[in-house]
């Protein structure tokens, strides 16, 4: 990696090195960021605040009830806690972490990771998501904190948590990405907050021995409220966590190291003496982890956007299947593990709820092809999924149940499989009445993903924003501005930035 970086070696005491690399990057140790970075970075905050505007206007429960659980712990008058979204109230940071992040992260509609960094051999390939953001607005909002501040520590949580998922992979062992999450947020809210480099540790350790997530939140045929705020839950005790190791609170050591500590319980390093990884963090420049993360343009699993842009591209080759939605006989979609597993359970093929539905690829599919045959469009503005075509009405839409029930969706094996997580390899076949059997070919790159380069993202996530933010604002575009440009609003900008009224 020739861009400035800094390497924890598997032999060192990582959580230490973690915290003064945090605090060196946060006081501008390194050098400068790329603006190309900082741009990236404000993309994608401001699509994970559409989410969580539009998530709050429509009384989604998890948002709901953490919010209201929040506007109940008022901080004291020595205190000047955080904010939640669309209030002016002083709450427990903790706790404006918690309703914040919950409420970005509820459509499931926000940015993506896979842990895969090829070029130093760090493809352990982890999930991950951009759900973390307000951590560090709500450290600024307690310390007083000017927006270059929040920046920054935005930009670190998307980088610890992203370059820990290239290099383990929780979901192996049935642990939910979001630890990596947490680790980052203890990190980087103690940090924000002035912490010691013992500090910090002890905050890892207190997050990593006392609040390791496990799977069962994404398990059973319906899926719970569990699985949209399990990144917000992990946030909050990573902030008490923080809070606790300030006030003295001594947690366990060493933890990546520790024998006892999952990391190396689950994958025995080579020596006694060892974490099971070394540990690349960038420093400056514009090779930071959030440059190699994915958008996504709705409201979809990620692992179904090959499927997504290949239905696309095939209906704009083949306008006519737009025709008739009778003369539709069958549609193949041929996918990679994990996806397969993830989006292919069989229980989803009968969706009961958004957080099932968004998970199955076969209602997704269908639910673009009726779009599409009541639209007579194809488009990705045209067909985005957005939160109606999850209520009540669209689960139990007549065609699309239809257009479901002959959807097969199958593993493609080795060939598809050895292809990501460089790409999402999916093909989508159509057996048409009239038209014969139809091909998108081979979808590796679809838009939104970072090695995409024939879409207009900037256009699409524009778009996103206005539909998204239009649920919940009278005015999109000052929402907008009020988020934009964060790296020179001062303390003042940052302590009033949630005040703004949400329909």
């Amino acid at each position: 990696m020739n861009q400035p970086h800094l390497t924890l070696p598997r032999h060192s005491n990582q959580a230490r090195g973690i915290g003064r690399y945090a605090l060196d990057f946060l006081t501008g140790k390194f050098g400068d960021v790329g603006d190309v970075v900082w741009r990236r970075l404000e993309a994608f905050h401001l699509d994970s605040l559409a989410c969580a505007v539009s998530a709050i206007a429509a009384g989604t429960n998890a948002p709901t009830v953490l919010r209201e659980e929040a506007l109940a712990y008022s901080s004291g008058a020595n205190f000047p806690g955080a904010v939640c979204y669309g209030t002016s109230q002083r709450v427990a940071p903790e706790k404006a972490v918690a309703a914040n992040a919950s409420a970005a992260r509820e459509w499931d509609a926000n940015g993506t990771n896979f842990g895969y960094h090829p070029e130093i051999g760090a493809t352990a390939g982890e999930f991950g998501h951009n759900d973390f953001y307000a951590v560090p607005l709500a450290a600024a909002q307690v310390a007083g904190l000017d927006g270059a501040a929040v920046c920054r520590g935005m930009l670190l949580v998307d980088e610890i948590r992203a370059r820990l998922a290239e290099v383990f992979s929780l979901k192996s062992y049935k642990i939910d990405h979001v630890l990596h999450g947490a680790i980052a947020s203890a990190t980087v809210y103690a940090a924000m907050l002035g912490a010691t480099v013992d500090q910090i540790e002890s905050a890892i350790g207190l997050v990593v021995a006392h609040y390791v997530p496990f799977r069962v939140i994404r398990a059973g045929h319906q899926l719970s409220d569990s699985k949209g705020a399990s990144a917000a839950i992990s946030a909050e005790v990573a902030v008490l966590s923080a809070q606790r190791a300030m006030r003295g609170f001594v947690g366990p050591a060493d933890v990546f190291r520790n024998p006892a500590a999952l990391f190396c319980l689950f994958e025995k390093p080579a020596a006694a003496d060892e974490s099971p990884f070394d540990l690349l963090l960038s420093t400056a420049g514009d090779q930071f982890a959030v440059m190699g993360m994915h958008f996504k343009l709705g409201l979809y699993e990620h692992q179904s956007a090959g499927a997504i842009q290949g239905l696309i591209d095939l209906l704009a080759a083949h306008p006519a299947v737009l025709e008739s939605d009778h003369e539709l006989e069958r549609v193949r979609i041929t996918i990679y593990e994990p996806a397969f597993g993830i989006i292919g359970d069989p229980a989803k093929r009968d969706p009961q709820t958004r957080q099932s539905a968004d998970h199955s690829m076969v209602y997704i599919v269908a639910t673009l092809l009726r779009k599409a045959f009541e639209q007579r469009q194809s488009g990705w503005k045209e067909l985005m999924l957005l939160p109606r075509d999850y209520d009540e009405e669209s689960l139990h839409h007549p065609l699309t149940r239809t257009i479901l029930s002959r959807i097969d969706f199958v593993h493609g094996g080795p060939e598809y499989d050895a292809k990501y997580p460089d790409g999402i390899p999916t093909t989508l076949e159509i057996e048409h009445r009239r038209l014969g059997r139809l091909s998108s070919e081979l979808v590796m790159y679809p838009a939104g993903h970072a090695r995409n380069t024939t879409a207009d993202l900037d256009d699409l996530l524009a778009y996103k924003f206005q539909q998204l933010a239009a649920l919940g604002v009278a005015d999109p575009a000052t929402l907008r501005d009020r988020f934009s440009d964060l790296t020179n609003k001062s303390a003042a900008d940052i302590a009033a930035l949630c005040e703004f009224e949400i329909l």
